[in-house]
């Protein structure tokens, strides 16, 4: 059975965006990944286009919501917050052994400057995330990370 991951940032318009894709595009479908945040907004278009860049296409995802998987009565083996660590903790326990895993990365909706300063600055979130997201991968294969962990990078 694939595990399931979820990655949870605030707006679900940028760094959930991005993880979900890397994860989805380097585990080769081997991992089910979904994304979701506390606000749901729209995607961020400098975020569409920096993944644009890299040949990932996330132009026609969705946004959407935590709580309403929560809802739902989803199951995650990993719920990873890519968010501040104040807002991380705002995520809903879902039920079942899950992993809690927070990586902190700069909200593209925060950036300051003109258009090339915050693609450039982008582009560094971008690329922290796919390394985090490859040592994930590596994590996993090599069963490092434990059921019902909290453990936090």
């Amino acid at each position: 059975m694939r595990p399931k991951v979820l990655f949870v940032c605030i707006h679900n318009s940028g760094r959930s965006q991005m993880a979900q894709a890397w994860l989805e595009y380097l585990s080769k479908g081997e991992i089910e990944v979904m994304s979701a945040g506390f606000k749901p907004s729209s995607l961020n278009p400098l975020v569409v286009k920096a993944m644009a860049e890299v040949g990932i296409d996330i132009s026609s995802n969705s946004v959407n919501s935590v709580f309403e998987y929560f809802k739902q009565g989803l199951r995650f083996n990993y719920i990873i917050t890519v968010c501040d660590e104040g807002n991380a903790q705002k995520c809903p326990l879902f039920p079942g052994l899950t992993n809690r895993i927070h990586w902190s990365f700069k909200d593209p909706a925060t950036l300051e400057g003109d258009e090339e300063s915050k693609i450039e600055q982008i582009r560094t979130i971008r690329d922290a995330i796919r390394k985090k997201v490859e040592e994930f991968i590596i994590s996993i294969d090599s069963g490092s990370i434990k059921e019902n962990s909290s453990k936090k990078e």
